[in-house]
């Protein structure tokens, strides 16, 4: 399993967005300044959080985006399906079997099953509130004397 740039991304613009008033839109222009996201990445990957309902988007000059729904309500788990589908260490434990005719009698796949509930379960368990960073990365590095994001 790896953790994509747009699932670390999206993160990181959902946990910004946690730590804002939750009424206040935020322009995508502060969040990829304070999170160091790359433009071309950040447009995609904030239509996919509307696409998917954990964020508003609202038009026109005064707009922006803020969370649809409380922080609190959306997990790692979700954000990173949303982005990479299912989440799977290994191709034999897809649901419908199909992946490997040594499956039924494989003498590892109860570690790989296990392995991945226990991920399942951690990832459904962590919150985008326990991560909401409302100064940014970017305003956390120049608290620290490391300077800013370019």
């Amino acid at each position: 399993m790896n953790v994509g740039r747009r699932v670390d991304y999206a993160i990181r613009a959902l946990a910004y967005l946690a730590g804002q008033d939750s009424e206040r839109l935020v322009r995508r222009s502060e969040i990829e300044a304070k999170q160091g996201i790359p433009r071309h990445f950040l447009s995609k990957i904030l239509r996919a959080l509307v696409g998917a309902g954990f964020l508003e988007s609202v038009a026109g000059a005064r707009g922006g985006f803020r969370l649809r729904k409380p922080a609190a309500e959306i997990s790692f788990l979700e954000v990173y399906e949303c982005f990479e589908g299912e989440l799977c260490l290994i191709e034999c434990l897809r649901q419908d079997g199909s992946a490997c005719d040594f499956t039924p009698v494989c003498t590892q796949i109860d570690v790989w099953r296990t392995a991945r509930q226990k991920l399942f379960d951690y990832l459904g368990s962590v919150s985008i509130a326990d991560v909401a960073d409302g100064a940014g990365l970017g305003g956390r590095l120049d608290r620290n004397g490391d300077g800013g994001l370019s």
